[in-house]
């Protein structure tokens, strides 16, 4: 199992990235996959989470109505749109998996870290202001 998080950058505020995890070894439409992030000093944080097979998603509040994750099965690989980024969403952008066959997002658990099972090496995203 191997995921590769790609697609970060430096932008300026106000600006967009789509950052992108392509999966290998397992089907993404079968788990649930998040979004991570950690800034400099602080501890990882979660982003966003998208369910197996019915797509729902949950966010952290403070990404919420900026932030889209989407699935695209035919390339075995989840995005992160990120529309209106402000100074404080710099950080390294993980994605991760979820082992559990049908596994959902459900609620705040959907951004616990140590629910995840594989894990990407991150992207780096700047967001200057």
């Amino acid at each position: 199992v191997q995921l590769q998080a790609s697609g970060g950058g430096l932008v300026q505020a106000g600006g967009s990235l789509r950052l992108s995890c392509a999966a290998s070894g397992f089907t993404v439409d079968n788990h649930r996959i998040g979004w991570f992030r950690q800034a400099p000093g602080k501890e990882r944080e979660g982003v966003s989470c998208i369910s197996s097979t019915s797509g729902s998603t949950y966010y952290a509040d403070s990404v919420k109505g900026r932030f889209t994750t989407s699935r695209d099965n035919n390339y075995n690989t989840v995005h992160l749109q990120m529309n209106s980024l402000k100074p404080e969403d710099t950080a390294v952008y993980y994605c991760a998996a979820d082992a559990l066959y049908g596994s959902i997002c459900a609620g705040e658990e959907s951004l616990y870290s140590y629910l995840m099972d594989y894990w990407g090496k991150g992207t780096l995203v700047t967001v200057s202001s």
